[in-house]
């Protein structure tokens, strides 16, 4: 947790998550210093925090002066940055338009491939070499993890039980490859995994080839996660795609899940009937056993 009189420096992107930790920041006293990532960052954020400024995603040079003039040395990444539409729109380089600090990070030839993990640790290691570090968020708000047990009302179905088991080592395996945190899952048949869409849209594909619902999610940390970026999230958003898509139970990792706004999650996730299951790795282990 920051203890200097330095600003905290919060890097956000797409998603309630940014507000959620500058309302908590501030709470505590800590100044707060954000860039939010154009057409990604809420601007309710520009309200939240002491200072505010916009960059564009493809401005690596701009985000770390920015940063560096507001005095910060800690920074914390929050929110999703959608991926595909950065490596695959149209014209990328003209709709974009990268600063050359960010050509020379993209097109160096240590970063060896394209995924998650390799960009963001590559982009901290950038930070490093202007003296800032990355923190977790969660040093703010460590109760924003899912607590293990069953989080709703209904528990779920001897046939759900044993979906989630299954779904749950796949979802392992993709974590492992870092290809994505999800899976969805119907009597032991794989429905849709994530992969660079996200969460969400995977659910809603998902419902589309299961048009009878009845599904299971799954969601959980990679192997290797680190906890100072990419923590799986779910909140009123993700319930909302689970009870839209037909899926009945909602599997995520206790102690490593990011819940928002859990009482309102929980809430309707009971008016529609929606399992919450909260498992941690041994459990899903030993039933999958």
């Amino acid at each position: 947790m920051q203890r200097s009189n330095a600003p905290l420096g919060l890097l956000a992107g797409w998603g309630r998550f940014p507000l959620v930790v500058a309302e908590k920041a501030r709470s505590l006293g800590t100044p707060v210093f954000c860039v939010g990532i154009k057409h990604e960052a809420d601007p309710q954020l520009a309200q939240q925090v002491d200072d505010f400024a916009w960059a564009g995603v493809a401005k690596l040079g701009r985000i770390i002066r920015l940063f560096k003039q507001a005095g910060c040395k800690k920074i914390v990444m929050c929110g999703k940055i959608h991926k595909h539409k950065v490596l695959f729109a149209p014209w990328r380089i003209l709709s974009l338009v990268p600063d050359l600090r960010c050509i020379r990070f993209w097109y160096n030839r240590s970063l060896r491939d394209r995924k998650d993990d390799t960009l963001l640790l590559a982009m901290i290691a950038e930070f490093k070499r202007d003296g800032m570090e990355f923190g977790s968020a969660l040093d703010f708000y460590p109760d924003l993890l899912a607590p293990e047990g069953v989080l709703t009302r209904r528990q779920p179905t001897a046939r759900e039980m044993a979906d989630i088991s299954f779904g749950w080592e796949m979802a392992k395996e993709m974590g492992r490859l870092d290809i994505g945190q999800s899976v969805c899952v119907k009597e032991k048949a794989v429905l849709a995994i994530e992969a660079i869409e996200g969460t969400d849209a995977c659910i809603k594909r998902a419902g589309d080839l299961c048009p009878a619902g009845g599904f299971t999610v799954v969601k959980v940390a990679k192997p290797q996660q680190d906890m100072r970026f990419d923590v799986p999230t779910i909140g009123l958003y993700t319930i909302d795609q689970v009870i839209q898509a037909g899926a009945t139970t909602l599997a995520i990792e206790a102690g490593k899940t990011i819940v928002l706004d859990r009482e309102a999650v929980i809430d309707m996730a009971d008016r529609y009937g929606v399992s919450i299951v909260a498992w941690r790795e041994a459990q899903a282990l030993r039933l999958a056993g």
